[in-house]
């Protein structure tokens, strides 16, 4: 099974960026649907960013769509999302996570709450926005 750890947090003031990396290990990288999700306490899990390392598509919720960006380097086994325009909002605790099974269809199409459980998750990064 792959192993995910996420680096790249911190604290940033509304408006700026910051970009989180993810570097995958033990298993094929292009064999999965890779995601970041974010928590805060007393909320549900979120998905903001998604992408297949096979074909390189895509899906974003619409409220991350036109700040966030979600790529892979295959190279190096590592999955970034470049966070732009960040809110106070976006605070939360960053999870890489990685999935063999779910597809991009299943991602983009199904109800959030429906989507399965990813598989892998990495240990998380802690991302501040400060207002």
């Amino acid at each position: 099974e792959v192993q995910l750890v996420e680096s790249g947090g911190g604290l940033v003031q509304a408006g700026g960026s910051l970009r989180l990396s993810c570097v995958a290990s033990g298993s094929a990288f292009d064999d999965y649907v890779y995601g970041w999700f974010r928590q805060v306490p007393g909320k549900e899990r979120e998905g903001v960013s998604y992408i297949s390392s096979s074909d390189g598509s895509t899906y974003y919720p619409d409220f991350v769509k036109g700040r966030f960006t979600i790529s892979t380097d295959n190279a190096k086994n590592t999955v970034n999302l470049q966070m732009n325009d960040l809110r106070p909002e976006d605070t939360a605790v960053y999870y890489c996570a990685a999935d063999r099974e779910i597809t991009m269809e299943t991602v983009a199409f199904v109800s959030p709450e429906l989507v399965p459980p990813f598989g892998a998750w990495g240990q998380g990064t802690q991302v501040t926005v400060s207002s």
